[in-house]
């Protein structure tokens, strides 16, 4: 080992969050590191970013390095670990490796989305190691909520590290592979200097029930429902699209698919065999002669996203397909923070028509990806590590896995955050530097940060509305012709049933004949003038202040 060469660890995403997980390890002396990215996540934008398609992780750091980015390292194909690839990757151009599924779903979403980057993806499984630069990199089954998740083992010279991913244990799931303990004992018995862990459910006590469990609540409730059933899951999900096919055609029952991006995972699961053995879904066009109790759909919008089949069924606003009176809705998910209101409003829609719903809250309907304590203090007994760092999760997640950790007599958690400098090896595991993070924003086809994408000023835009303004001046500086003026967004009238915009209007004027004539040379002072003047007019009328552009030509 030469000399000054260090191990580090810099999340740029997920840690301090839930989503847009991306993370960095380091090898090397400071001026010559070397450099791997696991996974490439994105988060969603809530309504303070109107407009926003997608929130990624700002990459400068590494880009600004990448000559020494050896590879991405894809552990799942969830959106908060790969689906900022697409973006992000032709800035980096580099070798990525990620599982056959994780393959199938990059080209789908770059076929829907019509991207531009096609990403060749090096095939990586369960069991596989790839050597980069300093690093060698080994694959471990575990198991979550989509095919072909895995934990990775780094080797270096400075130590082994596991990077969990995202897993939990599950003794009975619908869909492999089992999380692998043989082989986690067996790292833990090789050493292991630090693991990088999920923190998501590290609130929850005991241990998170099995996949089957699930599969039987949602068979009991499809075999006891007279009308239709219809399932709303997490598309990614294809062990529970799995299950709930089985239990319908147990029951008797057809199922029909609805919603673009659950056919688009079916489709890629079933190219690579997954849904094998199952009888073949049945066409939107033959539901209408299909016996109500006879059926069962499986479709998006858990979450209440306004687009989504559930939402449009809620609406009565699909073509082929609508419940009656009787029917029966089942959320197999679960409630993501922020998206409350609109899965409110979803189910509002639905019970207005008569429709039965259940929750996992009432039924079990629905089990977490992610491990909960008990889970987590077995992977801390397998593996034994040296160092545990809480990933994945919010300050309350990352923290309450820390205490647990600590707990357990594991000698050192250090509280690392987004943008962290982690030093692992050599010496004791402390942060060491701060390094550029922060977010940018899809916005259409173009990325940027708030203000090159305009996003500040499109809040405010919703918030106060927007003033345009042109006045024109004769060669003696005096109005040539009315000044023109024209509002976005403002209220119709004030408090005194006044026009707004005449009362603007008004204040344009006043502003331009308050300037002596000699000082009206001054264009940009004219300017400033009218927008001071029609802002305080209208915080007066209103009590707000727009946005006001105020264009001032001498002809």
């Amino acid at each position: 080992m030469a000399k000054n060469e260090e191990l580090v660890f810099v999340p740029l995403g997920g840690v301090g969050e839930i989503g847009m997980n991306l993370a960095l390890y380091g090898y090397g002396a400071p001026s010559s590191r070397e450099w791997i990215m696991v996974d490439c996540g994105v988060t969603f934008p809530g309504p303070d970013l109107p407009g926003v398609d997608l929130v990624l992780a700002d990459v400068s750091f590494i880009a600004a390095r990448k000559n020494k980015l050896k590879a991405i390292i894809i552990t799942h194909a969830h959106e908060d670990h790969y689906g900022g690839l697409n973006d992000i990757w032709p800035g980096l151009n580099v070798p990525v490796y990620g599982s056959g599924f994780t393959a199938g779903m990059l080209e789908a979403k770059r076929d829907y989305e019509g991207s531009r980057a096609k990403i060749p993806v090096t095939p990586f499984k369960a069991g596989d190691v790839i050597n980069v630069g300093p690093f060698s990199i080994e694959a471990v089954g575990v198991n979550h909520s989509i095919p072909e998740p895995m934990s990775l083992v780094i080797r270096t010279p400075l130590g082994n590290v596991i990077h969990t991913g995202d897993w939990k244990i599950d003794h009975h799931p619908s869909l492999g592979p089992l999380t692998d303990e043989a082989r986690f004992r067996a790292l833990g018995d090789e050493g292991v200097l630090a693991v990088m862990c999920d923190s998501t459910n590290s609130m929850r006590d005991g241990v998170s029930p099995s996949e089957e469990q699930v599969s039987e609540g949602l068979r009991q409730i499809i075999e006891a429902a007279e009308g239709r059933v219809a399932i709303t899951t997490f598309s990614s999900n294809v062990g529970r699209i799995r299950s709930i096919a089985q239990a319908a055609e147990a029951a008797g029952r057809e199922v029909l698919l609805l919603g673009s991006s659950l056919k688009r995972v079916c489709a890629v699961a079933d190219d690579l065999g997954i849904m094998q053995g199952l009888k073949p879904f049945i066409a939107e066009d033959e539901f209408g002669f299909i016996p109500r109790d006879k059926v069962v759909i499986i479709l998006t919008g858990s979450q209440g996203e306004p687009r989504a089949a559930l939402a449009k069924i809620a609406r009565d606003e699909m073509r082929n397909v609508a419940l009656t009176a009787g029917d029966t809705v089942v959320f197999s998910s679960r409630t993501i923070p922020g998206n409350e209101k609109a899965i409110i409003e979803i189910k509002n829609g639905l019970m207005e028509q008569g429709v039965h719903i259940v929750t996992d809250s009432e039924a079990l309907v629905h089990v977490s990806g992610h491990p909960r304590r008990n889970e987590l203090l077995q992977m801390y007994e397998w593996t034994r590590p040296q160092i545990l760092v809480p990933v994945h999760g919010e300050a309350a997640h990352l923290i309450s896995q820390a205490e647990l950790a600590e707990q357990a007599g594991i000698k050192s958690v250090p509280r690392v955050r987004n943008g962290d400098m982690l030093r692992l090896a050599p010496g004791a595991a402390e942060v060491i530097d701060q390094v550029p993070h922060g977010r940018i924003y899809k916005d259409g086809k173009l990325l940027g940060d708030l203000d090159e994408m305009g996003i500040a000023n499109r809040r405010k835009l919703s918030y106060v509305g927007h003033v345009a303004i042109n006045v024109l001046l004769d060669s003696k500086f005096e109005f040539l012709g009315d000044p023109g003026l024209v509002t976005f967004g403002l209220p119709q009238f004030d408090q005194e049933g006044e026009s707004m915009e005449d009362t603007l209007y008004d204040a344009v004027l006043g502003a331009v004949e308050s300037i002596p004539r000699a000082r009206r040379k001054d264009l940009e002072m004219v300017r400033e003038s009218i927008r001071r003047a029609v802002r305080g007019t209208a915080n007066d009328a209103w009590g707000k202040k727009p946005i006001v552009t105020v264009f001032v030509t001498k002809v």
